[in-house]
């Protein structure tokens, strides 16, 4: 059954591919920029692009989550959303607030900004992935608390699943967290240590949750297998994620001044940490093995079968690649640590808001249950273009990666980091074209939404 309040997702989904465009432009343009030094400096310097294209990736999924929430919890709580004009009155304001960010930060020099934006009297700025500007920050959160409003009363007022519980669990995890980020002491090993309580129990901890439940609703809705049996694996794998994933973040504690014991516990529990993302593998094929139905929407099975895979190949096996402190020691913060960020982040988070967004925008554009097989097969090209593109993207940062290892902190003669750059200009200029390739499949899948065909697929 359809709930006319689940339109309000709609908006949400078109920013969040909007700004995942946005994305990957200054993607490009920082990756010309390794080799091309000069590229389009002064206008646009390094720092400002590393700037918007983190900051863009952070805002298009939580526009990402928002929609999927409001699309999903009025279908399993049985009720209409609590307060439709409310999600879209926070939808402009923080699309404001974020377009506003950003033209700050590409039209006003940072500093000029943080004096611009008050940020002496209440300084948060100045720290990797969270350079918003705190009255954004303050914007942030009363969009959190007005989301988290709706979500909630939502969900009370309606059926309680186990798929709406384990999201809204993840969601005010979110925003708890994301308290963290006004937590700004001078002390460096204190800043660090709490800054990753945002960052680490951020995306290896409450957005797993995330993951989960938008994957299990989007496996029920394809696959017609049991409820009972997809939540039963949702308990374990939410179990699995958060006693991993919360003693798991003392393998960023290794060199910024914590305790020795942190070496034992982060590597110990950060090794576990592959654990639920090969559990969701295992549950995403068992459930499209066991389904009982074969749904029209190919596209959005195959985001779905591609998310724990590629989630586990980014987060799992690249994140364990580097993460026993031993091993750490000489891969912490080289371009084998950027590989392990571009693969899980895609596998993980991009993959699962583009699952939901699949399965749920041909129905609120009003089709009965996908597009039609014709834009199915533009889409599913455009998944095969930019996960193989992510995967050439990896592994050449991993080739710069093992190399810059060896040059710069493994050899009897260390070189300089601007020297051993130079010597690796090469995978640079790979990486740089995997990304094109990544871009034509991101308007391959722009272009999947405006392909009609002889008919729509029905249910």
């Amino acid at each position: 059954m359809q709930y006319s309040s689940q339109a309000v997702a709609k908006p949400y989904f078109i920013a969040a591919i909007g700004l995942f465009v946005g994305q990957i432009l200054f993607g490009l343009i920082m990756g010309l920029q390794y080799v091309w030094g000069d590229f389009l400096f002064p206008e646009i310097p390094f720092n400002v692009a590393r700037m918007v294209h983190t900051n863009l990736l952070i805002v298009w999924l939580l526009f990402g989550f928002m929609g999927a929430a409001y699309y999903l919890v009025p279908e399993e709580a049985e009720t209409e959303l609590a307060s439709p004009k409310l999600a879209l009155a926070l939808f402009w304001i923080f699309l404001v607030a974020g377009a506003l960010t950003i033209l700050g930060y590409l039209l006003v020099p940072y500093s000029g900004l943080a004096k611009l934006t008050g940020n002496d009297l209440f300084p948060t700025m100045g720290r990797e992935f969270l350079e918003q500007p705190t009255i954004t920050k303050i914007g942030i959160v009363i969009v959190a608390l007005g989301f988290l409003y709706n979500i909630t009363m939502t969900i009370l007022k309606g059926r309680k699943t186990v798929i709406s519980l384990v999201l809204l669990i993840g969601l005010w995890g979110l925003a708890v967290f994301f308290l963290f980020a006004f937590f700004n002491p001078a002390n460096l090993v204190l800043d660090k240590f709490y800054w990753w309580w945002v960052v680490h129990l951020w995306v290896e901890g409450v957005w797993e949750l995330i993951l989960g439940s938008i994957l299990a609703f989007v496996l029920i809705k394809t696959t017609g297998v049991d409820r009972e049996i997809i939540e039963k694996w949702l308990y374990v794998i939410i179990a699995m994620t958060l006693i991993t994933g919360i003693v798991g973040t003392g393998h960023h504690y290794y060199w910024i001044g914590t305790p020795e014991y942190w070496q034992w516990l982060g590597s110990i529990f950060s090794a576990l940490e592959p654990i639920p993302f090969f559990m969701m593998v295992i549950f995403a094929f068992n459930m499209v093995n066991q389904r009982r139905r074969e749904h029209p929407n190919k596209a959005a099975v195959l985001w779905a079968l591609g998310t724990p895979v590629m989630a586990f190949l980014g987060a799992g096996v690249w994140g364990f690649m580097h993460t026993l402190s031993p091993v750490n020691y000489y891969t912490h913060g080289t371009q084998i640590t950027a590989a392990h960020g571009h693969m899980a982040f895609y596998g993980a988070y991009v993959m699962v808001v583009l699952a939901i967004i699949s399965y749920a925008m041909p129905i609120l554009r009003g089709r009965a249950a996908a597009n039609s097989p014709r834009a199915q097969v533009w889409e599913m090209w455009s998944f095969w273009l930019m996960t193989i593109s992510i995967v050439f993207i990896t592994l050449f940062l991993t080739g710069a990666g093992i190399l810059q290892v060896w040059l710069q902190r493994v050899s009897e003669n260390p070189e300089p980091f601007m020297v051993v750059q130079e010597k690796i200009a090469l995978f640079y200029w790979m990486r740089e074209v995997a990304g094109v390739f990544f871009l034509v499949g991101l308007v391959v899948y722009l272009i999947s939404f405006f392909i009609g065909g002889e008919e729509e697929a029905t249910a």
